[in-house]
């Protein structure tokens, strides 16, 4: 433990270096980039550094406070952005209604549900298909972690009782596919926290480039890309589905000895006033988000799409406030102390600040950007542009943390844009999607990869590169030929 605590300080004290020292890069070498932008990027750099190596709530803090040491802005006005952005609070009120489903135990019905569908038994591809599938819906609708949570302990127990080895190809395969699946449900939500967060970002970024922000159909909507990136996610399930089957072609034979008995051993007990009450409220919540973007004429949706960014604090100022004989519906002191995501919360906040931070006209940085990046992309079509910028997404979102990775390329994809006339909203959802959905091939790539390199149980390191890379290669075809005409047809 104690090597363990010295070496973080190690790599704090090597991130404060990068932060302060980045500033003496003499001016000119990074051209347009002006005394602030060199500040501004060794913050950045600096803590994608420590993004890598140290507790991401630490990383994320020292990046806040180092920014209001710099010559950007004055620490109160640092504070405001980070914390007063109004994505930031909204994420905030959505990560307390997800945490709530977890506190009150909703996903472990949901998952049980999906487990018990009778049509599974004794149809190995069926129930694979059935258990990503609910992986991704879980993912799409509460949260990437909690499928993989559950159905991994599931799965173990499974393998174990219709005689698989741990050392077997399918329980392999299928332990990378659950986190495949969730990873693919986890960007498609436009009001969950990575997500949301890049969207926030790139609505911010247009005041920056007005030529654009004028553009008919810039704007994405919440509904248009939820429901292009869903259902390219379900194309995706699909194609995991087809990979495993005649790809990696494991021995099911085991399989045909399931039973719904078998998944049924530890039966759940009724579910609570509470928890009936939360699930319907899972149901307005996701009607709030989606449906008054579709249709924004009609008055009352009108009005909520008007105010969606409240929406979130709404739902659960009622959900504290009702009560039965278990206490309140969402118990928000136990939420807020076990089930809110605080690694996540803090990281998004110092993203978005970074992001609004390194493309402002006082750093100087777009302009280095454009002047390094447009000889790359000159002459060169939208399509063809869209296809390098996401194979260029995806090898460094698996170098670092795909959320910064996607916060970076925003501003060269307006950049493009502004240049050359093309329409960014089909590029930046397709950026968004693919850069968060393809994390998977190393452990610094997002926690979810971690996870996969950490179930030494049944993965050696040489497994999960070896599926995980099969599965993105996959993706990305699938993305590049249905992915972009369909995106391109529907934002």
């Amino acid at each position: 433990m104690k090597k363990k605590i010295n070496s973080s300080y190690i790599h704090f004290i090597i991130g404060m270096i990068i932060m302060l020292g980045f500033r003496f890069v003499p001016m000119g070498v990074l051209p347009n980039v002006t005394k602030i932008g060199l500040q501004v990027m060794g913050v950045f750099i600096g803590t994608i550094y420590l993004w890598s190596t140290i507790d991401p709530s630490v990383a994320s803090l020292t990046s806040i406070v180092m920014l209001a040491f710099t010559d950007f802005a004055p620490a109160g006005n640092i504070m405001m952005s980070a914390f007063g952005n109004p994505t930031v609070v909204q994420m905030f009120f959505l990560m307390i209604f997800m945490g709530g489903l977890t506190n009150r135990r909703l996903t472990v019905y949901i998952a049980r549900w999906i487990m018990t569908r009778k049509m599974i038994e004794g149809r190995p591809w069926i129930f694979t298909l059935v258990m990503l599938l609910g992986t991704y819906v879980m993912s799409v609708f509460i949260g990437a972690f909690a499928p993989i949570f559950l159905f991994w302990p599931v799965l173990y127990g499974i393998f174990d009782e219709v005689g698989f080895k741990k050392t077997d190809a399918y329980p392999k395969v299928m332990i990378v596919g659950i986190v495949i699946a969730a990873l693919i449900g986890f960007p498609v939500p436009p009001y969950m926290a990575n997500g949301l967060a890049l969207l926030g970002n790139y609505r911010g970024l247009l005041a920056n480039f007005p030529a654009l922000a004028s553009m008919d159909g810039v704007m994405i909507s919440n509904a248009s890309y939820f429901i292009g990136c869903f259902v390219i996610g379900l194309l995706l399930i699909a194609a995991t589905v087809l990979i495993m089957k005649f790809i990696f072609r494991p021995d099911v034979e085991p399989l045909k000895k399931i039973s719904i008995e078998m998944l049924e051993k530890n039966p759940l007990p009724p579910m609570t006033m509470s928890q009936k009450t939360y699930g319907i409220f899972l149901c307005i919540f996701i009607f709030v988000m989606l449906v008054p973007s579709l249709l924004p004429n009609l008055p009352i949706l009108n009005f909520l799409n008007a105010n969606s960014l409240i929406m979130p604090m709404v739902l659960v100022t009622i959900l504290v406030l009702l009560s039965f004989e278990d206490g309140p519906v969402l118990k928000l002191n136990e939420v807020m102390g076990k089930d809110f995501a605080w690694p996540t919360y803090l990281l998004c906040t110092s993203a978005i600040l970074l992001g609004s931070v390194l493309t402002n006209e006082a750093t100087g940085i777009t302009a280095f950007l454009n002047t390094v990046l447009s000889p790359v992309f000159a002459g060169i079509s939208g399509g063809m542009f869209t296809i390098v910028l996401l194979l260029f997404a995806i090898v460094l979102t698996n170098i670092c943390n795909s959320l910064v990775i996607g916060m970076i390329l925003q501003p060269v994809v307006l950049t493009y844009c502004v240049n050359t006339g093309v329409n960014p909203a089909p590029i930046i959802t397709l950026l968004i999607f693919t850069v968060l959905l393809t994390a998977a091939c190393t452990p610094a790539a997002s926690p979810f990869a971690a996870m996969m390199f950490g179930n030494k149980e049944y993965l050696t390191s040489g497994d999960v590169y070896k599926y995980s890379t099969v599965f993105v290669v996959i993706e990305f075809i699938v993305i590049i030929f249905v992915g972009i005409p369909f995106i391109n047809l529907l934002v």
